[in-house]
């Protein structure tokens, strides 16, 4: 999961990389389910990929994360963003 900060003027643009980080996933094995989801009391935007395990997330991530390696995401966001590395206890 991941919690992003957009800048009001770059939020649709966050929205489209968040979209291809999604895209980038789809379809492989080990991918549960992917969201883009926006906050309705703030301007943060979540991303939550959910994966059969932290070995599919381990394979997956780098195929999404080079659908958006050259954003601009130190101009887009106000602060850095928040990610976890979440497993259910």
């Amino acid at each position: 999961m991941s919690i992003h900060h957009p800048h009001p003027e770059h939020r649709d643009a966050l929205i489209d990389s968040m979209h291809r980080y999604g895209a980038a996933l789809q379809g492989h094995e080990g991918l549960l389910s992917v969201h883009t989801l926006a906050d309705a009391r703030s301007e943060r935007l979540v991303g939550l990929a959910i994966f059969t395990d932290r070995e599919a997330f381990e394979r997956l991530a780098p195929l999404a994360r080079a659908a958006v390696a050259e954003d601009p995401f130190d101009q887009w966001e106000s602060r850095e963003t928040d990610g976890f590395a979440l497993t259910e206890i």
